[in-house]
């Protein structure tokens, strides 16, 4: 739809199309409400409605088939109205797939022709659903005269009454609010400024008052006194008008602001829709999936009336579906699993969505079986992302965390449904580009909770105000992990990159000006502003020139001729009217790594150079265990080591031969080359062979220490090293402390 486009320059068809969707939501929610509703007459009459609204619409444009059907579903929804017909639940899947084909209608009319059979097969199906209902000539077909009165109220009454609004549109009225906010702020700081005016007249007068004392005791020429005493009464007169209108002045700038922060809220709230427009097809999806799986299930919503920002919910649809499929799929038993269970044939699933502490939550639970921890712990080993010994030692929260990883899945048979392991990603990541965090808890036999925690809206963001090469960016609050000023003193080097110590952990230090490709400044200040962003698989420190403060700024989209533009996501205006660039932190990290991989690092600091002469001690860990091989990278970082890691031996050895290091610990059993064969090959080849060898392995016979040590090995510990200071006093025994 065109930007001015108004209802009178829509076709008669895109009005039926209109109509047909927002009458096919009444039509799936009030078919559902029948299973459930002992005396479903509201739900009847409003069925009745819909079709006859359908049918009248479909009428004017011709379009005959979905006349018919509609008047058909019509009659069908007359006969229970008046008790003829007891409408099962097969009955009503019959009449959801009138729904739908009546959907298709309205949305491929063009396709109309080849879906003649499956209408007339539909249409004689609801026919069949009670003898009583008849398809009668199409050349008769009236409204009923009841409906004729019904209709008009609905349409008229106030509540219903909408516009349409472009984004494109919401989105211009949103930036004019925002430099209305700037506009009144800048009123204030000349009100502040009148201020000085005022005191200056006022001392003004009081000069004029001590010159008349002055020559009081003087007998002055009587034009002098006539011109002093006008100079005083036209001062007084300007100081009384002066504090009037700075009065005045105070008053209107306040009321401006006020009324520009009201429109703002109300601009914002246009953004705002209540969940309930986003779950209409949610219901219907459950019942039809727990028809398929031969289950029954009731999904209630509370809170259908949270606002919830438009653009989150439109991201967070896919999200949803998928968390409810997985429910219905795995979650919730069968009817005959449930008795036996001692729960209720039918399984619950309850979405929750409230306002809490300026943040939106969801929470999206089932009573279903929930998910063996133990069995978990037992997927994760079989996938080969932990151990046995590692995956006794996960907690909870660190199992569930597994769900959320790419292709990983906890049911063998892949379906339409499940089981290729892509969902709770999707999930993830959505959440995350959205500035929120999702978290699953499992309770065994009672059910599965996922808690979304997301922000109210995408329109507004908390940001941190940051200064680079004399510009200003923002970073939003929710993708930052912390902001400190770091001392040149703390800054390590290891092979020309700067780092420093966090909670134990080695965060490399890239400086903003090189990432934005910006000039870089000669100046050595005694503290640096450095920002710890990170993504999944990275942790970055970006030293900033300095920390500006917090600020809330309205987002502006950028205009889309310019593309994606690397590192930023959005603007915006701060309160004195500067433009502002707000960062994606995702796309940053990006670039951040690639920065480091180019080994083209600039010095965050020009006298890094001299101060720092730290250099670390390398360490290559070779394991095809992911946990193993973090664990020995966490122990020795946190020991002061730089730490390099490969995921079998062949990789190892071409690292080896790439790298400079002191030290390699390596595992017994990877697959193209076996921690055997690669300690061999280093103390075979001539440059290598000086380089100390530990081999950290769950084998623990006496066989296999002879081996590792007949083929080099310096050390030959077992994993449960991890747990004492055998590898860390072994480490420092060969190549000494970090």
């Amino acid at each position: 739809m065109s930007e001015n486009a108004d209802l009178s320059q829509l076709s008669l068809f895109d009005l039926f199309k209109m109509e047909v969707t927002t009458q096919v939501v009444v039509l799936n929610n009030c078919l559902l409400a029948l299973e459930t509703n002992p005396d479903p007459k509201s739900e009847l009459a409003a069925l009745m409605r819909a079709a006859h609204c359908i049918k009248g619409a479909a009428r004017i444009v011709q379009l005959e088939p979905a006349v018919t059907l509609a008047h058909v579903m019509e009659d069908c929804f007359s006969a229970a109205q008046v008790g003829k017909v007891n409408l099962t639940a097969d009955d009503i899947d019959v009449l959801l797939q009138g729904v739908d084909m009546l959907q298709n209608i309205a949305t491929n009319a063009e396709l109309q022709p080849g879906n003649q059979p499956q209408i007339q097969a539909l249409v004689k199906a609801i026919a069949n659903i009670s003898t009583t209902v008849n398809i009668p000539a199409q050349d008769i077909i009236q409204p009923p005269p009841p409906l004729e009165v019904r209709q008009p109220e609905a349409l008229v009454s106030p509540q219903n009454q909408t516009v349409r609004v472009s984004t494109d549109n919401l989105s211009r009225l949103m930036g004019l609010a925002g430099e209305t906010i700037v506009s009144s702020k800048w009123l204030e700081s000349f009100t502040e400024s009148f201020v000085q005016v005022r005191t200056n007249q006022i001392e003004l007068l009081k000069l004029i008052v001590k010159l008349q004392e002055l020559f009081s005791d003087r007998t002055l020429d009587k034009h002098i006194q006539e011109h002093l005493s006008t100079v005083h009464q036209k001062t007084s007169e300007c100081t009384r008008l002066i504090s009037d209108r700075h009065t005045e002045l105070e008053s209107f700038a306040q009321r401006s602001e006020n009324l520009a922060h009201r429109w703002y809220r109300e601009l914002i709230t246009t953004r705002m829709c209540p969940f309930a427009e986003g779950w209409q097809g949610f219901p219907r999806m459950v019942r039809d999936l727990a028809r398929q799986l031969g289950k029954r299930v009731n999904l209630e919503i509370k809170g259908q009336h949270t606002l919830v920002d438009r653009d989150i919910l439109e991201r967070l649809e896919a999200c949803l579906t998928q968390i409810l499929r997985n429910a219905v799929d795995h979650g919730i038993e069968s009817p005959p699993e449930r008795i036996v269970q001692g729960k209720p044939e039918a399984g619950t699933i309850t979405i929750e969505v409230v306002h809490r502490a300026g943040m939106l939550f969801i929470t999206i639970s089932d009573d279903g079986r929930g998910i063996d921890l133990e069995f978990l712990r037992q997927e994760v080993v079989k996938k080969q992302l932990v151990n046995a010994d590692m995956a006794m030692q996960l907690t909870e929260a660190e199992l569930m965390e597994f769900l959320l990883l790419p292709g990983f899945s906890t049911t063998q048979t892949i379906t339409e449904i499940s089981g290729r392991g892509v969902g709770l990603d999707i999930v993830h990541n959505t959440v995350r580009e959205v500035g929120g965090t999702v978290r699953a808890v499992s309770q065994p036999g009672t059910g599965m909770s996922f808690y979304l925690q997301l922000p109210l809206t995408l329109s507004i963001v908390r940001t941190l105000l940051v200064e680079i090469a004399e510009e200003p960016y923002a970073f939003g609050l929710t993708r930052i992990d912390q902001v400190l000023m770091l001392s040149p003193s703390e800054i390590a080097l290891s092979e020309n990159r700067p780092f420093f110590w966090l909670n134990h952990q080695p965060v490399e230090l890239i400086s903003a000006r090189q990432v934005f490709e910006l000039p870089l400044t000669a100046e050595n200040p005694e503290l640096l502003a450095v920002v710890v962003i990170s993504d999944r698989l990275h942790h970055y420190g970006l030293v900033v020139d300095r920390f500006i403060g917090e600020y809330t700024l309205v987002v502006r989209p950028l205009d889309s001729r310019l593309g994606k533009i690397p590192n930023i996501s959005a603007a915006a205006l701060m309160d004195n009217g500067n433009p502002v660039l707000i960062i994606d932190v995702e796309d940053l990290v990006r670039s951040m790594t690639k920065v480091v991989a180019s080994g083209q690092l600039s010095q965050v600091n020009q006298s890094t150079q001299q101060t720092l002469s730290k250099t670390l001690k390398r360490i290559l860990v070779v394991d095809d265990s992911i946990t193993v091989r973090e664990m020995e990278r966490k122990l020795l970082e946190n020991h002061h080591y730089q730490v390099d890691v490969t995921v079998n031996g062949m990789d190892g050895w071409n690292a080896l031969r790439t790298g400079d290091y002191d030290l390699v610990i390596t595992d017994i059993d990877m697959p193209r080359m076996n921690g055997f064969e690669l300690t061999s090959q280093i103390k075979t080849h001539p440059q290598l062979k000086n380089i100390p060898v530990i081999i950290v392995s769950y084998k623990d016979r006496q066989e296999d220490r002879i081996q590792g040590l007949e083929a080099g090995a310096d050390y030959y510990l077992t994993k449960s090293s991890f747990h004492d200071d055998t590898l860390l006093q072994a480490v420092i025994d060969l190549i000494g402390q970090g």
